[in-house]
């Protein structure tokens, strides 16, 4: 884990070599018999037009959320939830695959929720010391070695990088939405919202995701019911009838990252930048909170290296076309 902190949302690898071995990994994976394949609960998005990016002038700068543009799609179908452990663990099992927190031996946890022992926490991030470089946490142990994926199947895969990512879809037949398939997909058919499902966060004191509340990063009154992550379906979903569009857990996304592409990105399926100095996540997590991370809104976005990982990102699938 490198020192470069990307504050609550996740840390770099940045420098590192591993991505491209990754990569050639995923190349060579083949794309599995359908009847191997865990079953994927995805939703048809109609083909349509929609308002892309900020609204209400509350992202960062950094960011590149604006300007709110047209953007038209054709129909595609999406996850109705994000992989989940046991769907990961269908894929490693029928094809040996190592992830590169497997292969790097640390990933990033955060700190309230490490199950490691004290020899094992290897470092912090620079910035951002909730972060702990765990040795031995991977998907499959998601706090550090002594913790299970078993004991919590249906939750979000988390310590996958895009690389992983990749590779699972490979295997399965599918593919990483595109940015701007992931936000028309999230605002559910809504025009010009805050959230997923509307402009306030909890409408008639509600819950709608799993997010941060208290005071970050040190005291969480867990009112939404969860410190960690929850259950890939739980809470409404949103019109579309998908699950945690926001909170939970960060997707990645097939685009590369450039703040400025809004600008001059094209208005019929947009495939993002062909550079960019990260890939980019979409959706939050549960770590996000309005006094620090304010990235659980549908417009936000940020990245990371595509061969980071950490407790807190994972990825949904789109259908192959």
């Amino acid at each position: 884990m490198n020192s470069e902190s990307h504050g609550c949302c996740s840390t770099s690898r940045e420098g590192s070599t591993s991505s491209s071995r990754a990569a050639d990994g995923a190349s060579r994976l083949t794309r599995a018999a359908s009847s191997d394949i865990p079953r994927h609960e995805d939703v048809l998005i109609p083909q349509g037009t929609f308002q892309m990016g900020d609204a209400f002038g509350e992202g960062y700068p950094t960011d590149g959320e604006s300007p709110v543009h047209r953007v038209s799609l054709d129909a595609y179908r999406i996850d109705a939830t994000s992989v989940t452990n046991s769907m990961f663990a269908t894929f490693v099992q029928a094809t040996g695959y190592r992830t590169e927190a497997e292969t790097y031996g640390t990933s990033a946890v955060f700190h309230l929720l490490s199950t490691a022992a004290p020899r094992d926490v290897l470092g912090t991030a620079a910035g951002a010391p909730w972060w702990w470089n765990v040795r031995g946490a991977d998907w499959a142990h998601p706090t550090g070695a002594n913790s299970d994926w078993q004991d919590i199947p249906d939750h979000p895969v988390v310590h996958v990088s895009h690389s992983d990512a990749l590779a699972y879809c490979a295997w399965a037949g599918r593919r990483l939405p595109t940015e701007a398939e992931w936000e028309y997909a999230a605002r559910g058919g809504l025009h010009a919202k805050r959230y997923a499902w509307g402009n306030y966060l909890t409408p008639a004191g509600l819950h709608r995701c799993n997010i941060w509340q208290g005071t970050f990063p040190t005291t969480n009154s867990i009112e939404d019911g969860y410190l960690g992550t929850a259950p890939a379906k739980h809470f409404a979903p949103n019109d579309y009838g998908l699950y945690q569009m926001a909170g939970n857990v960060w997707h990645w996304c097939a685009d590369w990252f450039l703040p400025k592409y809004y600008r001059n990105s094209p208005t019929y399926n947009p495939q993002g930048p062909t550079i960019g100095r990260g890939r980019v996540m979409r959706g939050g997590s549960y770590l996000c909170h309005d006094s620090y991370c304010n990235r659980y809104r549908v417009a936000a976005r940020t990245s990371n290296t595509p061969d980071s990982s950490s407790g807190n990102c994972g990825f949904r699938t789109v259908a192959a076309t």
